[in-house]
């Protein structure tokens, strides 16, 4: 899919549509995670140089919050096509065929990457949330976070590549 290309919407009031507005308040929630993210890497420094603390903990949080950004910022870009893409030719295409490909991708790439990463990364991830996992180096809570994030975006990019892949047999 490239930008400008807006898949057909689902049937309204089907599953699909619902689980399709779902994903999409979901991801489309954590584009406002990236103010708190730029807030806090700011305010690291005065806290370092002028109160001289909580710098550390600004960062702990800042980096937290990025995971999950990520995690939401990653199916985003998939929904609206605006990942970095080598498509000099592909935006050449007709669009049904853009749309097909869309699809064969879901199935033979997204598909099977996101059940590899939720199947290998449950055990470290579900350890690191029941243990509530701290910082390596500065021992401040939410390290768990992070590698829910991984995990968090591996299950969105999952539900993204079924609705895609539904979408593209409609």
């Amino acid at each position: 899919m490239t930008p400008g290309d807006h898949p057909p919407p689902f049937p309204p009031g089907s599953l699909l549509f619902h689980a399709d507005r779902l994903l999409g308040r979901i991801v489309g929630a954590g584009r406002w995670l990236v103010f708190a993210v730029t807030l806090l890497l700011f305010l690291q420094w005065p806290l370092r140089d002028l109160l001289q603390a909580y710098s550390r903990e600004a960062n702990d949080l800042a980096q937290w919050l990025f995971a999950l950004y990520v995690s939401m910022a990653v199916p985003y870009a998939t929904r609206a096509g605006t990942h970095l893409a080598a498509d000099s030719l592909g935006h050449r295409l007709p669009k049904a065929l853009r749309a097909r490909m869309n699809m064969l991708g879901a199935l033979l790439v997204r598909l099977p990457w996101s059940l590899f990463i939720l199947v290998t990364g449950w055990g470290m991830m579900s350890r690191s949330v029941l243990q509530l996992e701290t910082f390596p180096d500065t021992f401040n809570p939410g390290y768990f976070v992070v590698k829910a994030g991984a995990w968090l975006m591996a299950l969105l990019c999952l539900a993204q590549a079924l609705l895609d892949i539904a979408r593209g047999r409609h």
